[in-house]
């Protein structure tokens, strides 16, 4: 009895992220106005510091030329001398002696002086330094308060609100410079989409119509009991051709309409949409003798439902018609993750190289074959699943499942 071949393991996984680690503190970010800030507050330090020094310098050599003692005691009889500060002899016996204790006096209050005058110095320059930041930092804001502007109307063009304009009022500087540049880009841009927007909506007449009547055409053909055998088999054909051509205009429709984000967001749960596209593959999955499982736990994101349902049936159909000829399964799971909502759907299949991965999601590509030449779509499922996860603000990887097969995660934010 021959035995069954054990399935081949799938390609080493790639050990690189294209995204790049994300920076430990992703909190703290070095902005314009923080530095800035750190320039004018530093270049004060400096100044305060360089101020500070010829100050201390200059009032050192002013007391050791204007600090000697002006007077020398000679001779005398029943001397008494006291002192708060120094210790001098109380009864001075030895005239040089006594001198030189009143000169290390002198030079002890001269040093006295000086610390005290540092420490004031400092003090003062640590306050006026903060106040320096401070006022420096108000500053910065206020200088950079039209890029914020801009900033801010750059995220509301980044919602497909093309109306958007910043119309920044001021002398005529740098920054009204960069405003109207990207006001006049903006002008540019909502053309360009209104012209791609009247576009689709005319391609998706014109492209519809004359295959629905072939469509209808073939059909009546088809239902005449008393045509040739031939004309039968020559109208499935074209059938079947009609139907591939609308399937392709379906979707490169969709895929041009889900390039932009989705502006009008409802709840929906993943764990529903993936069970209707389970339903809609199911028949299919049945006729290939591919069972379909997987826990699917409730996962509410905010999107078009539409859209997220068409991600779902695409990628569970893909699996379906890609999978091993015998004993094959596919794997639906939903699950709430690290504040996100992740569907994943794995599936027994060929092994697929990793190298092959980001072919996948380029329209009309297949693994190992660049052009359309299957009967198993038409090449645009994984392109519209990629486009429409963007459009909600995620991202879809897939990633070669040991054994064969493929493994897609799709991941949405809350």
């Amino acid at each position: 009895m021959a035995t069954t071949p054990a399935p081949p393991t799938a390609p080493p996984k790639p050990t690189w992220d294209p995204r790049g680690a994300e920076p430990p503190f992703p909190w703290v970010r070095p902005t314009i106005r923080i530095r800035l800030t750190l320039l004018y507050g530093g270049m004060f330090m400096i100044a305060g510091i360089l101020l500070l020094s010829i100050i201390y310098l200059l009032a050192a050599s002013a007391l050791r030329t204007g600090g000697s003692v002006p007077f020398k005691i000679v001779g005398g009889q029943n001397v008494t001398v006291t002192s708060g500060g120094c210790q001098l002899p109380t009864t001075p016996g030895n005239i040089t002696e006594f001198n030189e204790a009143i000169g290390a006096c002198m030079a002890q209050q001269r040093q006295h002086a000086l610390d005290t005058l540092l420490t004031r110095s400092l003090m003062a320059l640590v306050g006026l330094s903060v106040i320096a930041f401070a006022f420096g930092y108000a500053m910065a804001g206020r200088v950079l308060s039209p890029l914020g502007r801009i900033t801010r109307t750059a995220r509301r063009v980044a919602g497909t609100d093309l109306t958007r304009r910043i119309e920044l009022d001021g002398p005529d500087d740098e920054l009204k410079e960069l405003a109207d540049t990207f006001d006049d880009m903006l002008d540019r841009l909502e053309r360009a989409f209104t012209a791609q927007q009247r576009f689709v909506a005319n391609a998706s007449h014109e492209l519809r119509t004359p295959l629905a009547i072939n469509r209808t055409l073939l059909e009546v053909h088809l239902s005449d009991p008393g045509a040739p055998v031939e004309l039968h088999q020559l109208g499935k054909t074209l059938l079947a051709t009609n139907e591939r051509s609308e399937q392709l205009v379906e979707g490169l429709l969709l895929l041009a309409r889900s390039e932009n984000e989705i502006v009008d967001r409802k709840p929906v749960d993943l764990a529903e949409v993936a069970s209707r596209a389970i339903d809609q593959a199911r028949g299919e999955a049945q006729a290939k003798g591919v069972e379909i499982r997987g826990e699917r736990a409730l996962a509410v994101v905010q999107g078009n439902g539409v859209l997220l349902e068409r991600i779902a049936l695409n990628l569970v159909q893909n699996a379906v018609r890609y999978n091993v000829p015998q004993d094959g399964w596919v794997s639906v799971t939903t699950e709430l993750k690290d504040g996100q909502a992740v569907l994943v759907v794995s599936n027994t299949g060929p092994v697929v190289p990793a190298y092959e991965i980001d072919n996948l999601f380029e329209p009309f590509r297949r693994l190992r074959t660049e052009r359309t030449g299957s009967d198993k779509g038409v090449g645009l499922g994984l392109s519209i699943a990629r486009s429409v996860a963007r459009a909600h603000g995620g991202r879809i990887i897939a990633e070669p499942r040991e054994g064969g097969g493929l493994v897609m995660r799709v991941t949405l934010p809350v």
